[in-house]
């Protein structure tokens, strides 16, 4: 079932919406406090500029958390996994293309490091024990995945997944996948910022808003307003 299939389906479909959120482990109103954060980390840089690639389920919320992160200076929506000439949403949405929806970070290395932008990945963007799917939307697209673009990316990444099963963070498993980045497609214009243009659709109420309230939430000192950096 396509985005737009639940957005216009009335109330018994958000009622399945809101069901499927509220199973969702890191659920705003279910975790009031953030998770730990990783004991390895990137060394502290001074100045330059970073990029991360993350997906959490429908780009739209993913976008929304991190586009509010202090130290975040941009974000695309978009796709990686796949190759260049499957990158369409209707092409991804098929499930044949290997693509996920992602989010490209671009951050500044010495206001946040790269381990503090998992933690908010795996604490309120998405639910990293959900195997091909994020509430209702199902499908490969919407696996949760990290794709490093670096070996230090894949050794933080590494660690701290295993540090969160050790410790027993979650209820299951943690199934994200850690896949080198080999490209990221940027999506069409009318997905960028989608969750924010759209602040009182059906969808964005019931799956997103709830994400950037934890956001605010658990990391008051993070948080900006959507423009505010």
């Amino acid at each position: 079932m396509t985005r737009s299939q639940l957005v216009v389906a009335g109330l018994v479909v958000l009622c399945v919406l809101f069901l499927g959120y509220r199973r969702m482990a890191i659920a705003g109103d279910v975790r009031k406090t953030p998770i730990p954060a990783p004991t390895m980390d990137e060394p502290v840089q001074h100045s330059g500029r970073e990029t991360a690639v993350f997906a959490g389920g429908c780009f739209w919320g993913t976008q929304s958390v991190f586009q509010r992160v202090k130290g975040v200076t941009h974000t695309e929506a978009g796709y990686a996994g796949g190759k260049a000439d499957t990158a369409t949403y209707d092409q991804v949405t098929s499930e044949t293309t290997g693509h996920a929806e992602s989010v490209q970070v671009e951050f500044d290395p010495a206001k946040i490091s790269y381990g503090t932008l998992l933690r908010i990945f795996f604490s309120v963007a998405h639910d990293p024990t959900q195997m091909n799917r994020q509430g209702p939307d199902v499908g490969t697209s919407y696996r949760s995945a990290i794709f490093y673009n670096s070996d230090e990316q894949r050794k933080v990444a590494e660690a701290y997944i295993q540090q969160l099963d050790a410790a027993h963070v979650f209820n299951g498993k943690i199934v994200t996948d850690l896949t080198p980045l080999k490209g990221f497609y940027k999506a069409e214009e009318y997905h960028q910022d989608y969750a924010t243009k759209n602040p009182n659709q059906p969808y964005i109420q019931i799956c997103d808003v709830p994400k950037t309230k934890a956001l605010q939430a658990q990391f008051p000192e993070l948080f900006v307003p959507y423009g505010g950096h």
